[in-house]
């Protein structure tokens, strides 16, 4: 069995859990022994996460289902192989539905031909949709939706007392999710999601890649001042050559560091 390294209680990201990166963080919430996973990652990596979960003895029975902070490949590949060995319903905002149920590899980044990308897109259907304001039950919990568009039109992240699971809104660098119009990405959208998490009283960021981190006000004021400046300039895009974020996430799994042991220096 798998000693449970939850970051909060209730809550598990599986690459911490691993001990290394595996793509996306996947987030499995829990009460007792209900339990969720938002957001799954790629279709070669399910397996592993699923053997993980029982290993941790969370029994595959219990799981309520299988939610989706959006239609990005790289979050939801795997969606059709985890509902099929979880037998448990998708869920994902009104927006996603076509990507996911049509399989649409220009929508969901699956095929990006200048970049030499061309991935499996596998369709699933969404059994429930969720909007903002709509709460998800985590036994005695409760996940509270928040539609935050910017980086896709269909982005969510989930409330859970005073943690933001915040999916690709921001991350720990102050970077943001791709800006895309392929995408569905809206930059007057996402400055607005920005400000509504900026505004909020919550204490933590769970972001969808890259380590969790508390929220700075001022970090995300910079960030939004930036976003701002797209409005009227054409420089932002997709083809940065590293991320060093990841570079920092791949040591601090491989040290297991949670997230408050680790100082963050400013940017």
């Amino acid at each position: 069995m798998l000693e449970r390294r939850s970051i909060f209680p209730g809550v598990i990201e599986m690459n911490h859990q691993a001990g290394w990166r595996m793509g996306c963080n996947v987030y499995l919430v829990y009460d007792d022994r209900n339990w969720w996973l938002i957001d799954i990652g790629y279709e070669e990596t399910v397996d592993e996460i699923i053997e993980m979960v029982r290993q941790m003895d969370f029994p595959v029975s219990q799981c309520r289902g299988l939610i989706a902070t959006h239609a990005d490949v790289d979050h939801i590949q795997g969606l059709a192989k985890a509902k099929s060995l979880l037998k448990v319903p998708v869920l994902a905002h009104p927006k996603a539905v076509e990507s996911l149920e049509t399989g649409d590899r220009i929508k969901t980044f699956a095929e990006i031909s200048a970049q030499n990308v061309h991935l499996d897109m596998p369709l699933v259907k969404v059994d429930r949709t969720v909007e903002d304001g709509d709460t998800i039950d985590v036994g005695n919990r409760k996940l509270v939706v928040w539609h935050t568009p910017g980086h896709t039109d269909s982005q969510l992240a989930f409330r859970l007392d005073d943690l933001l699971l915040s999916g690709d809104n921001i991350y720990r660098d102050g970077s943001v999710g791709a800006i895309d119009a392929h995408h569905g990405s809206d930059i007057p959208s996402f400055i607005q999601s920005l400000e509504r998490i900026a505004a909020s009283d919550v204490q933590w960021l769970l972001p969808s890649h890259g380590p969790i981190f508390r929220r700075d006000t001022q970090q995300l004021e910079k960030t939004i001042s930036r976003l701002r400046g797209y409005l009227k300039l054409a420089d932002f895009g997709t083809c940065a050559t590293e991320w060093p974020l990841m570079d920092e996430w791949d040591r601090e799994l491989a040290e297991g560091r949670l997230p408050t042991e680790v100082v963050v220096q400013p940017a």
